[in-house]
């Protein structure tokens, strides 16, 4: 989810989109922890500031921690802040992130990579409202809400030890699963098209840029597996290389190498399907082919590869072309051809 808070309105129209969004409003007027889980790129961070500025605490701070961003051993002093002389160059005591956000939201980002001995300690806050500074006994009372953001499966970090089912239960009052942008089909145009307008106005070009009908087909057919982080990323690219206003031309993959040689995978090609002749003669010596069968059997045998590779890709088309050894074109018009079946 994106939030452009010059417009003031969410960007999307899709109904599991407005569905989210309905569900995001609810939520934050109730003073709950809310556990926000999502795909990389989707936005948890704008769903968590949406959050906090549709609560009754909006007129308060909004203090977030990247837990990703930190070491292990330096999470405790960055959420509980320490004591002078606590440990070696604590020259000065230090409020933490707990403190700052008193009266406000605390979002905690990547919550599953928080070590078990610190949420212990982030489970006495949500349940008595207190907590000690790292080297200190004394205890501080805070008022705060906690988001916390996550792409991991928080039920199997229990289940392996890695996350106190106390915290969890604690903090999943309301859980909200932002909707990956591949399911937001109604809504790649639309972001598309502002990100580009955006874009356009920071190069100062003249127009406004329009996709030509090759690239919006292009673009939703693509599985976005960064979500809207990458469609910006694409849609941007895209507008600056740009000499007209009509984009011809997207970039799904800026690090493929245009210089690398096609050589080793055309090996590789040759001496697959080498194999699968020496595999098909073999059947053919031990059974009678029915020679009016072979336009179906073309077309069953395609789509059997096409299934596999694309679960095996997670549905990311790119790597599955990598996987069945074609080009992303070569790979698209197979998935044209059988998009009814798949």
């Amino acid at each position: 989810m994106y939030y452009d808070y010059q417009m003031e309105k969410p960007l999307g129209e899709s109904d599991i989109f407005l569905k989210f969004q309905s569900r995001l409003s609810k939520a934050a007027r109730v003073n709950r922890s809310v556990l926000v889980i999502g795909e990389r790129g989707s936005g948890k961070e704008l769903a968590a500031q949406r959050l906090h500025y549709l609560s009754p605490r909006w007129e308060k701070s909004l203090v977030t921690v990247n837990c990703a961003a930190l070491p292990p051993s330096l999470i405790e002093t960055e959420l509980f802040g320490h004591e002078s002389g606590a440990f070696t160059g604590a020259q000065k005591a230090r409020k933490g992130r707990f403190e700052e956000a008193e009266g406000g939201t605390l979002f905690l980002d990547e919550i599953g990579l928080i070590p078990i001995e610190v949420q212990e300690k982030i489970l006495r806050v949500v349940e008595y409202g207190t907590f000690e500074r790292v080297g200190s006994s004394t205890s501080h009372k805070v008022d705060v809400r906690i988001i916390g953001a996550t792409n991991l499966d928080l039920i199997k970090l229990c289940d392996e030890g890695k996350f106190k089912e106390d915290l969890l239960d604690r903090l999943s009052f309301e859980v909200l699963f932002l909707p990956p942008l591949r399911t937001r089909e109604n809504d790649i145009l639309l972001l598309a098209n502002y990100f580009a307008s955006k874009m356009s106005l920071e190069c100062k070009h003249e127009q406004l840029p329009e996709f030509s009908e090759e690239i919006i087909e292009k673009m939703l057919n693509y599985n976005w597996p960064g979500n809207v982080r990458e469609l910006k990323n694409v849609v941007e690219r895209a507008v600056y290389r740009s000499d007209t206003s009509l984009i011809t031309e997207i970039d799904l993959d800026p690090f493929k190498n245009p210089f690398e040689s096609e050589e080793s995978s055309k090996e590789i090609i040759v001496k697959e399907f080498s194999n699968i002749e020496k595999e098909d003669n073999n059947k053919i010596e031990e059974e009678t082919l029915i020679l009016n069968n072979y336009l179906i059997n073309r077309q069953n045998f395609d789509l059997q590869y096409l299934k596999q590779a694309l679960i095996e890709a997670n549905n990311n088309q790119r790597e599955a072309a990598k996987l069945l050894g074609l080009s992303y074109d070569q790979l698209r018009g197979l998935y044209r051809k059988f998009k009814h079946l798949l």
